[in-house]
């Protein structure tokens, strides 16, 4: 009988064979446009922090102070004595961020996606995925024990189909990325809700990427489109991209928030977030909704290095958000590139499959708010002689 480790070898040397073994750099530094990784110094298009709050000085100075005052940890769930003042101002900014009656704090974006769909969702439900969703919300319709159909990425066409020869479900979900992390495109939210409205489902999104970066005063997706709680009753949001922190929320109707507040297994059975990372969120919260010019300065990098990109024929996928990917296809392709990249102190994504489709790699370039245009220019030439076909 062979042992434990040597049922578990074959399938790793499987990934090494493929080009696709995940390792882990260890960074030494905050994060930041430069940070250092393995003891070297990289410029980094690499991290979700796109607004450059994590280690905004005034967002450290919240966290240090609440620290002082409320130490380490909450010390239990929101349910029985952890959820503080600090919690409970923090789910009224949010809600207010994205213009709902209420919030509520999950530890983790994984654990608000599985908690909000197993909370709604059941046999005899049926939930209509967009195959691009992030694994959370694959893995929140599997573990519902709905039934979930997943229609082809952004195909309006593909759901409609979809939900119109679904006559027998008791609730119908439909539910998308309001940005998608690979691809960086933004979801047709506005057909999907009219398109809900139509057939009786109800509108879920994960704006993880879209919060802070999207609409005037960084509200994500809803804010962008305009849609009321009636058009997207069910936003998820993450506070670790543009926030800068850790953590999660959902935000709808005060009657939606009461509703994972007694049947969210996630988030009743887990301990609440620290009191000093509450803190720190609502500061981040307050800048994104008052200090527009990082924002702006943002999207203007983002359409600058477009415009830089086109001209040097780079094979660039349709994103208007800071998520940037360069499609090379080929593994080998993905890798030599990000390690000449690294090699020349730029550090990328390097992504393959499974965590995008075969076929389908890429560097999964991110810009935030600390980039410069010097910096856009360094990686545009970097680029140029890095990529095998330029």
């Amino acid at each position: 009988m062979p042992s434990f480790d040597e049922e578990l070898t074959p399938a790793l040397e499987q990934r090494k064979s493929e080009l696709r073994h995940r390792q882990r750099g260890v960074s030494s530094s905050p994060a930041g446009a430069r940070i250092t990784v393995d003891q070297q110094s990289y410029l980094a298009f690499s991290s979700n922090d796109y607004l450059g709050l994590a280690n905004h000085p005034n967002v450290v100075s919240a966290m240090q102070t609440a620290a002082s005052d409320y130490g380490v940890g909450s010390g239990a769930s929101h349910l029985v004595n952890g959820h503080t003042e600090l919690h409970h101002q923090l789910e009224i900014a949010l809600a207010k961020l994205v213009k709902r009656e209420k919030a509520l704090l999950f530890s983790t974006g994984y654990m608000a996606n599985l908690g909000v769909v197993s909370a709604l969702m059941g046999r005899g439900d049926t939930i209509f995925q967009d195959r691009l969703n992030h694994a959370s919300l694959i893995d929140a319709g599997i573990l519902s024990r709905a039934k979930v159909k997943r229609f082809r990425h952004n195909d309006i066409g593909h759901l409609e189909s979809l939900l119109s020869q679904d006559t027998t479900s008791n609730r119908k979900l439909v539910v998308v990325d309001g940005v998608f992390s690979m691809d960086g495109d933004i979801a047709p939210l506005a057909d999907l809700s009219a398109l809900c409205r139509q057939h009786n489902a109800r509108l879920m999104i994960d704006d993880a990427h879209g919060l802070g970066v999207l609409g005037q005063q960084g509200g994500g997706c809803a804010e962008h489109f305009g849609l009321d709680n009636e058009s997207l009753p069910i936003i998820m949001g993450t506070l670790g991209k543009s926030l800068g922190t850790f953590g999660a929320f959902v935000a709808g109707s005060a009657a939606l928030i009461d509703t994972f507040v007694q049947f969210a297994r996630p988030y009743i059975y887990t301990t609440a977030l620290p009191p000093a990372v509450a803190a720190a969120t609502l500061e981040s919260v307050s800048i994104v909704r008052d200090d527009s010019a990082r924002r702006q300065h943002l999207h203007h990098l983002i359409g600058y290095f477009r415009k830089q990109a086109a001209a040097a024929d780079l094979p660039l996928m349709d994103s208007s958000t800071p998520i940037q990917p360069v499609l090379l296809g080929d593994d080998k392709n993905v890798m030599q590139t990000a390690n000449t990249l690294r090699e020349n102190g730029i550090l990328v994504g390097a992504i393959r499959p499974p965590t995008v489709p075969e076929g389908t790699g890429r560097l999964r370039i991110t810009l935030n708010a600390n980039h410069s245009v010097a910096d856009i220019d360094l990686l545009i030439d970097s680029l140029k002689l890095a990529i095998p076909s330029i």
